[in-house]
């Protein structure tokens, strides 16, 4: 409040509170203040991304898929919110949409009738019977996705790797969990045991795989591909609010970015070279939102549109270029 108070054009990023706290403060405010939660909605974001480049490999739609979440803090519950944002979006129905995504946590498979759940995960309790192992989980739910971050090393095993590509043709793996040490497999681990036919992401840098002639560069998916174009969107504009639509928005824009060179290697995200160029679409389409909600104090533009945006976007951005003096 107090930063809102005395820069009234600032955009609040918060980031690393615990999951106590997380969440609360984003209900809190997210309505009051021009304020996100990156490690929520950031990662929301970019795991949805990944999702939708990774689709256009093994030729499902959104619809089609069950996810299973091995993690059920702030990047799982926001990943899975995101999800259930866009498939409402695309006009499912919530309920459904939320049938779609299974959360395992410290506890088990996350279930209807379990005491003591938090608001946050309450929506994604499911009627099944409790499951305290991972692989049982898998074997029981037969996932189409396997999405982890919960920041515990090796979950994803070979057993499960495994079993993940019997059940299905290209099974998606993302391994969000940074840093390497805590990733829940490795690249290498994750096209080994599913004899190439995983599609592969991580939270952290993993060096290209060669598997026969076949050459494999996983993606990262890392929110600095959506937090800076966010941010600069709302500042160009001088937006009062970052509603949900933009992250979806965000989402679809880093995907469409993902070029058929990408996919032939099995990377579902642009190589971070492009980050600038990323970003700068990213907030075109954020300003655009806002512009269009009524978010923005910057005079509307005739031509409000993210196309006719992206000059005046491009401008404002930053470039850490200085003059060299001899």
């Amino acid at each position: 409040q107090a930063v809102s108070a005395e820069f009234p054009r600032a955009l609040v990023q918060l980031e690393d509170f615990g999951n106590r706290n997380a969440f609360r403060l984003l209900e809190k405010y997210r309505n009051q203040l021009c304020l996100f939660d990156d490690d929520i909605q950031g990662t929301g974001a970019v795991a949805l991304s990944g999702l939708l480049a990774a689709l256009r490999i093994t030729g499902g739609a959104l619809e089609e898929q069950k996810i299973l979440f091995f993690g059920a803090g702030q990047a799982g519950i926001g990943i899975g919110e995101t999800i259930v944002a866009a498939l409402v979006d695309q006009g499912m129905a919530e309920e459904k949409a939320r049938q779609d995504c299974w959360f395992f946590d410290s506890q088990g498979l996350l279930v209807a009738g379990r005491d003591g759940l938090p608001p946050q995960k309450q929506p994604f309790a499911h009627q099944h019977e409790p499951v305290d192992d991972l692989l049982e989980a898998v074997k029981c739910l037969q996932p189409t996705a396997v999405l982890g971050c919960a920041g515990q090393p090796g979950v994803f095993t070979e057993e499960l790797i495994g079993l993940m590509s019997r059940l299905n043709q290209r099974p998606i793996v993302f391994a969000l969990s940074n840093p390497t040490a805590k990733a829940e497999c490795t690249a290498d681990q994750a096209y080994r045991w599913s004899e190439g036919r995983a599609v592969f992401a991580s939270g952290s840098p993993f060096e290209a795989v060669r598997l026969g002639n076949d050459l494999f560069v996983p993606g990262q998916g890392n929110n600095a591909y959506i937090f800076p174009g966010v941010g600069l969107g709302a500042v160009a504009c001088g937006a009062t609010r970052i509603i949900d639509e933009m992250f979806l928005a965000a989402a679809r824009v880093l995907a469409d970015q993902v070029v058929e060179e990408d996919l032939a290697q099995g990377r579902v995200y642009p190589a971070l070279s492009q980050i600038r160029e990323v970003s700068a679409k990213i907030a075109a389409e954020v300003a655009a939102i806002a512009y269009a909600q009524g978010l923005a104090t910057e005079t509307t533009p005739a031509d409000a549109t993210a196309a006719a945006l992206l000059p005046m976007i491009r401008e404002k951005m930053f470039s850490p270029l200085y003059p060299h003096y001899v």
